[in-house]
């Protein structure tokens, strides 16, 4: 049988693990009904809080043991790297909502968004408790769930007309997502690669198929 990761951390500790990345859904709501600039003050904030406490464990022992006690079960192997000095999964989930709320319309930022929390959760439980057939560099099942997943993302997030081509192009921007996904492994975080992807594809498309629509920062259905 073809080997399939899965994954450095007990299928238990990932549950817990995605449950806690589920909240993160929390961002692209309640960003929703905030000006960028408030949304933006708060995610530097959060940010450059969990950027200190996370570099803080490698160089503080006491910092370390706290951190490790409360949250070291969570921690994927790379994430405990002493010489790479990685940020934690949680870290880049805030830094890449930060930098998705400045440069993308409101409207992108949310679908990109929530594809990243539902469709990396998907993929994990499902390609960690049912692959069985590798794709690229993880399990078909794993990439299909997040697909399907985003799909269902994409029926529900915010449009700006509603129109049959922004439903085609969050499709095709959660295809390029779960492609992403499955390639990210061990190369770049995939809380940055996944809306980074989703939502430059869909800005893209957005500006070939629908040119006419004004797409801005704060661009939502009134």
């Amino acid at each position: 049988m073809t080997h399939i990761d899965r994954g450095t951390i007990g299928y238990k500790d990932e549950l817990i693990r995605k449950l806690i990345h589920l909240t993160s859904l929390l961002i692209p709501v309640i960003y929703y009904f905030i000006p960028q600039s408030t949304a933006a003050i708060i995610l530097g904030g959060l940010s450059a809080f969990a950027i200190t406490l996370d570099l803080a464990r490698y160089f503080s022992p006491q910092v370390g043991t706290v951190f490790y006690k409360l949250f070291g079960f969570l921690l994927r192997r790379h994430e405990v790297d002493e010489k790479k000095k990685t940020l934690n999964g949680a870290t880049y989930v805030l830094i890449s909502a930060l930098i998705g709320v400045l440069i993308f319309p409101k409207v992108i930022f949310i679908t990109a968004f929530a594809i990243l929390i539902i469709g990396d959760t998907s993929a994990a439980l499902i390609g960690r408790k049912f692959g069985r057939h590798k794709f690229l560099f993880k399990s078909l099942e794993g990439t299909l769930a997040f697909f399907i997943s985003s799909c269902i993302v994409v029926l529900f997030t915010p449009k700006i007309g509603n129109l049959p081509e922004e439903f085609i192009i969050g499709f095709i921007a959660a295809f390029i997502g779960a492609v992403v996904e499955n390639v990210s492994s061990g190369y770049v975080d995939d809380n940055l690669s996944i809306p980074l992807s989703v939502g430059f594809t869909m800005w893209v498309l957005y500006t070939i198929v629908l040119p006419n629509i004004e797409l801005t920062l704060s661009n939502v259905p009134g």
